[in-house]
């Protein structure tokens, strides 16, 4: 539920090898640190901990570890924040997307904007996955109605080998901003993101948005070696961002995969699957819910599951492939091509999961929206853990009465309501 102090904010407020082992080795001294969230971070002083995010995303356990139920059903929409919203175009305008990033007092408002406007369970951290790029001094910027495009793609390997080290100090205008939007949030989790290494890299290859990606594709065929190198650095400058998010206050973080529907299944095991994980593995140690999503993903949700976990089972005693009990599983994103119940039949009744409502239906009449919805609770209903969300961002079209209705119509259904869905 909005906490009271949130609900009561006034509404104006290369590399090569070597780099590859450097980053490994980095994220493994993290872990065999045991690194640990600060002492007042809303989860290790329990502010968010049995927020119903959490308990949910934790495949329906208190922080104790105990069978538990949340008090109405979580709720929150990727892209929630944005151009649906008449107040963020209002406080963005004049100013670049990625200019609009880096401030921190304009990020942190623009992120509490759609929790304050309709009681979603979460915020989202408004940034981009092309930050870590611009932060690292990559001359990058996202051109309306086009996307992130590079002055300079990264397509050879003396390209990889010229790509800049990314210092942790440059990721100080994030962890303010995260701090401003934690310390106004009260018990609402802030969701931290960060964009998986294949979109990433996919990007920087390109040099723009692209319908196939056929750039990246080649390279981990024709020049395997330069694609683990550029993927390997894109794994770290990934993993840094989200692990700055979770120090820095936020209570879970997303791993966005976009472009990963564009890879058959053999190329995501052989030259993808392993990257993601090294992301992953900069945050698996801190005791933060893990969510990985992509779209298109369907044929690849159990390879997806696998990367998240076995990054989630580092440390843990005989669980090596991160697939038993013994460690946590990270909750799966599923966009709308899947039906959640066919989701669990695939991954498991043990993986929590989020999704799935089609977002072209948010145009439709209610009634047609409506049973949609009903429909898509029923179907997570066999999931250890089910947080209803989009099978894809926000289209900025969106009515947002339209989605603040839909919170209102999920939050008022009852487990009681629902006959679980069967795949």
């Amino acid at each position: 539920m909005a906490s009271e102090t949130f609900s009561g904010m006034a509404a104006s407020s290369p590399m090569t090898a070597p780099v590859r082992t450097s980053a490994v080795r980095r994220a493994q001294a993290q872990a065999q640190a045991g690194d640990v969230l600060p002492s007042d971070h809303p989860l290790t002083s329990g502010v968010t901990a049995e927020s119903p995010l959490l308990v949910e995303y934790r495949g329906g356990r208190d922080a104790a570890g105990d069978p538990a139920r949340p008090g109405r059903r979580p709720v929150w929409f990727m892209r929630q924040a944005g151009r649906s919203l008449p107040e963020y175009r209002a406080l963005r305008e004049g100013t670049s997307m990625l200019d609009a990033c880096l401030d921190p007092e304009m990020a942190a408002e623009i992120t509490l904007q759609p929790v304050r406007r309709h009681d979603v369970d979460a915020a989202i951290f408004f940034s981009d996955i092309v930050i870590p790029l611009r932060l690292a001094g990559i001359d990058v910027e996202i051109v309306p109605n086009v996307g992130p495009v590079l002055a300079h793609p990264v397509r050879t390997r003396a390209d990889v080998e010229a790509l800049p080290q990314l210092d942790d100090d440059a990721f100080a205008p994030i962890t303010e901003a995260v701090a401003r939007t934690v310390e106004q949030l009260g018990s609402t989790p802030l969701i931290g993101f960060a964009g998986a290494p294949f979109t990433l890299a996919a990007y920087m290859v390109e040099g723009r948005p692209s319908r196939d990606h056929l750039g990246p594709r080649t390279m981990m065929h024709a020049d395997p070696e330069t694609w683990d190198a550029l993927a390997s650095w894109a794994a770290d400058v990934s993993g840094r961002f989200m692990r700055a998010q979770l120090m820095a206050g936020a209570s879970a973080a997303q791993l966005f995969d976009s472009w990963a529907g564009s890879l058959g299944r053999d190329d995501y095991a052989a030259h993808v699957q392993k990257h993601s994980a090294a992301a992953f593995s900069h945050v698996a140690g801190l005791g933060a819910p893990l969510i990985h999503f992509g779209t298109g993903t369907g044929e690849i949700l159990d390879l997806m599951l696998q990367a998240g976990a076995k990054a989630l089972a580092q440390g843990v005693p005989g669980d090596d492939e991160g697939v038993s009990g013994g460690s946590p599983s990270p909750v799966v994103g599923i966009d709308y091509r899947v039906n959640l119940a066919e989701a669990t039949r695939r991954l498991g009744e043990q993986t929590p999961l989020q999704g799935n409502i089609d977002p072209a239906l948010l145009t439709a009449d209610w009634d047609v929206l409506e049973a949609h919805v009903r429909d898509v609770v029923a179907a997570g209903a066999g999931a250890a853990g089910h947080v209803l969300n989009l099978g894809h961002g926000v289209p900025p079209s969106t009515d947002p009465e339209v989605l603040t209705r839909v919170v209102s119509l999920i939050h008022s259904i009852s487990p009681a309501e629902i006959e679980p869905t069967r795949a």
